[in-house]
């Protein structure tokens, strides 16, 4: 079974830095694609940050020059480091990558995107 486990959310006053993790386990072939997603109160979720296999990263506008996505392949760990935060940032963050995993009883392989149960990061004075 595979799971993605969020931790390094809290609370901060603007300006300051949390570092987000998202870890991957199970039986797992490989992690591909990997992305930090956000949903604040009332508004939809968004995408925040993602990172392919290879390191290729993209931002969205509002985070760009203060967040830092990246992954360690080996540890099937993403990481989003969050500096000069905002009020605005406030939100539940969510860890997102597609996985390759095995079928144990006919050997294919199969992938699909997992979802974290999210982390909250709280900025407020």
């Amino acid at each position: 079974q595979v799971q993605l486990e969020e931790s390094g959310g809290g609370s901060v006053q603007p300006g300051g830095s949390l570092r987000l993790s998202c870890a991957a386990s199970g039986s797992i072939s490989s992690v591909n694609d990997m992305g930090w997603y956000r949903q604040g109160p009332g508004k939809e979720r968004e995408l925040v940050a993602a990172i392919t296999i290879d390191g290729a990263a993209n931002y969205a506008d509002s985070v760009k020059g203060r967040f830092a996505i990246s992954r360690d392949n080996a540890e099937k760990t993403s990481y989003l480091q969050m500096n000069a935060l905002k009020p605005e940032d406030t939100a539940v963050y969510y860890c997102k990558a597609f996985i390759v995993v095995r079928d144990a009883t006919f050997g294919d392989f199969y992938g699909k995107d997992y979802w974290g149960e999210g982390t909250l990061v709280t900025v407020t004075s």
